[in-house]
């Protein structure tokens, strides 16, 4: 992997900024792939490599500036737990782990750096001297991943029988009365149609 000063430039520029959340982030995403034998992420093991985030903040953009890891091309999954975590996932091996930034880390900013002023740059360089186990708990994970879930092209696609909408990759819902449906029409959606 390049080092942590090139991935926070790629971060920042991706992000529009650099904050303690991208340094989490960048800093994750080091040690999730080493933890499961990704050498090079965004090169050679590109495909062997699938992150799930769950939270919708900087550290999210961090891991997809600093792995290569999109939503568009199905390597990063998007989970809404609200927490600073990640899984890595190599597909090749099996192996994978969960990394949780600690609240802890964040006393620890106040703790170790009371002189600086700013709440955002006394995390900044707490975050960036700490060691690994000061920020992140780390767990090995079985993640529930198969053919459906994996980054190319669809494996199969059906229309919702209430909307007329097209469902890929058997994110269908097949009811008790035999209807193929969306999600949304099966259960509700975070979005509701207007008359």
């Amino acid at each position: 992997m390049q080092t942590l000063d090139e991935l926070l430039d790629e971060c920042g520029r991706l992000h529009g900024h650099m904050c303690a959340g991208q340094l989490l982030g960048a800093r994750m995403s080091v040690l999730g792939c080493r933890a499961v034998g990704i050498e090079d992420p965004r090169g050679a093991d590109r495909k062997k490599l699938v992150v799930w985030v769950e939270i919708d903040r900087c550290m999210a953009d961090a891991v997809s500036a600093s792995t290569g890891v999109r939503l568009g091309k199905r390597s990063l999954k998007y989970f809404d737990y609200g927490k600073v975590a990640a899984t890595f996932l190599n597909t090749e091996t099996g192996e994978a782990v969960r990394i949780v930034a600690l609240e802890e880390s964040r006393r620890l900013a106040d703790e170790r750096h009371p002189e600086i002023e700013s709440k955002k740059e006394r995390q900044f360089v707490a975050y960036r001297e700490a060691a690994d186990e000061e920020l992140f708990k780390v767990e090995r994970v079985h993640v529930a991943y198969g053919e459906m879930d994996a980054p190319g092209r669809p494996r199969s696609r059906v229309t919702c029988e209430r909307c007329g909408e097209g469902v890929n990759d058997g994110r269908e819902v097949q009811t008790t009365e035999g209807e193929t449906l969306c999600r949304p029409c099966a259960a509700g959606g975070y979005y509701r149609r207007l008359p």
